[in-house]
C-alpha cells in the first residue's frame, strides 16, 4: 500500500513538473495578428458578479486579457497587484483589463476583492473552454498558464506573451497597449 502511494506520489509530481516546464516562457500560442476567440463568462468585480462579454468590452477599447493558473497563489496574487496598481494607466490609454482562471466564480468574488483591489475584473472558465482557445491550458493540469493577450478594438492580437513568471505581463501589456496609440 505505502509502495503504490510512493509510485502515484511520484508519478504526480513528475506529471505537475513537466506540465509546468512545457509552457514556452517567451510566446503564446496564438499568433499576433490572429482574430482574438469571442467569449463570455461569469466574471467579478469588487465581488459583484456579472456577466463578461469580450465584443462588448472591445467595443469601448483594446481589452488587456491574461490568463492566470490560479487565484490566491503567490504568482498570481502578485499579478494582480500589479495589474491593479497599472489600471490608471489602461484606463488613461483606453484599455480594459480581464483575468481569467479556470477557478470557481465564488473563489473569484473574494479574489476580485482583496488582489484585484476591486480594480477591474476576473472571469471564471471552470470548463476550461475560454483557456483552450486562447491555447492558454497547461498541459495535464487544470489551470491555466500565465498567458497576457492584448486585443485591439477590431478583435485582433497585438501581444501574445506566456512566461510562467509574473514579472513583465503588465509591463508588456501596458508597452503594446501604447504602441497601439502611436501614429504609424
Amino acid at each position: 500500500m505505502l509502495r503504490r502511494f510512493l509510485t502515484t506520489t511520484a508519478f504526480c509530481a513528475a506529471a505537475l513538473t513537466g506540465g509546468l516546464l512545457s509552457v514556452s516562457p517567451a510566446r503564446a500560442a496564438l499568433e499576433t495578428g490572429s482574430q482574438a476567440p469571442d467569449f463570455s463568462a461569469p466574471a467579478s468585480l469588487g465581488g459583484h458578479e456579472f456577466t463578461y462579454h469580450l465584443a462588448q468590452a472591445l467595443k469601448t477599447g483594446p481589452v488587456v486579457l491574461y490568463f492566470y493558473p490560479a487565484a490566491f497563489t503567490h504568482g498570481c496574487t502578485l499579478e494582480a497587484h500589479e495589474f491593479a496598481e497599472a489600471i490608471p494607466q489602461f484606463k488613461a490609454l483606453g484599455a480594459t483589463v480581464i483575468g481569467v482562471s479556470m477557478d470557481s466564480i465564488q473563489k473569484l468574488d473574494r479574489f476580485s476583492v482583496s488582489e484585484c483591489r476591486s480594480a477591474f475584473p476576473v472571469a471564471a472558465d471552470r470548463d476550461g473552454k475560454i483557456t483552450r482557445a486562447y491555447a492558454a491550458k497547461l498541459p495535464l493540469l487544470r489551470m491555466a498558464s500565465r498567458t497576457s493577450y492584448v486585443i485591439s478594438q477590431s478583435g485582433r492580437i497585438v501581444l501574445a506573451y506566456a512566461s510562467m513568471s509574473p514579472d513583465e505581463h503588465v509591463t508588456r501589456a501596458l508597452a503594446a497597449v501604447r504602441n497601439l496609440q502611436a501614429p504609424h
